[in-house]
């Protein structure tokens, strides 16, 4: 499951969570809370699995630029030896070569820097994601210390923890 399905599980399990009066305290499902918490931590696996693959898929189009370049510029060295034996060709042959070259090297930096973009903005998104779950990973644990502390400081808190076990 898409980590960003499981952060959308998290807030509507939140705001279907009961409110206690007076305070900013809910009362959340700790099975459900719990069920995805364990789904996060398989999901952001994958989340780094992918952005690995977004890195392999860069260094594979690096690797076909480079390739690509290097048959170019042996293609066109090639060229410019068959060329060297005309006398009027030659320089014609030398400038088209250096071209070629030109043009191989520009077309193997273009390709290697929108591949850098491409895996920049892919990281940084999956950074945002991880700390937008981080941040709601931890209002949870806050919210759940928070509760068990005011309920473990209370004299009733044994008999309002009982129903609300009946209730889930």
């Amino acid at each position: 499951m898409d980590i960003l399905q499981l952060i959308d599980r998290l807030e509507e399990l939140f705001n279907e969570s009961k409110a206690f009066p007076f305070t900013h305290n809910v009362v959340v499902d700790e099975d459900r809370m719990l069920e995805l918490i364990d789904q996060m931590r398989i999901a952001i696996p994958e989340e780094v699995k992918k952005a690995q693959q977004v890195v392999a898929q860069r260094d594979r189009v690096m690797a076909q630029a480079q390739e690509e370049a290097n048959r170019t510029l042996a293609l066109a060295r090639e060229k410019a030896e068959q060329l060297t034996h005309k006398d009027v060709i030659v320089q014609d042959a030398g400038r088209r070569a250096e071209q070629i070259i030109a043009q191989a090297r520009a077309d193997a930096e273009a390709t290697r820097v929108d591949a850098d973009n491409y895996v920049v903005e892919t990281l940084m998104q999956l950074q945002d994601q991880l700390a937008r779950l981080n941040a709601q990973v931890s209002n949870g644990i806050r919210t759940l210390q928070e509760e068990q502390m005011r309920k473990a400081g209370s004299p009733s808190s044994v008999a309002t923890s009982v129903p609300e076990k009946i209730e889930k």
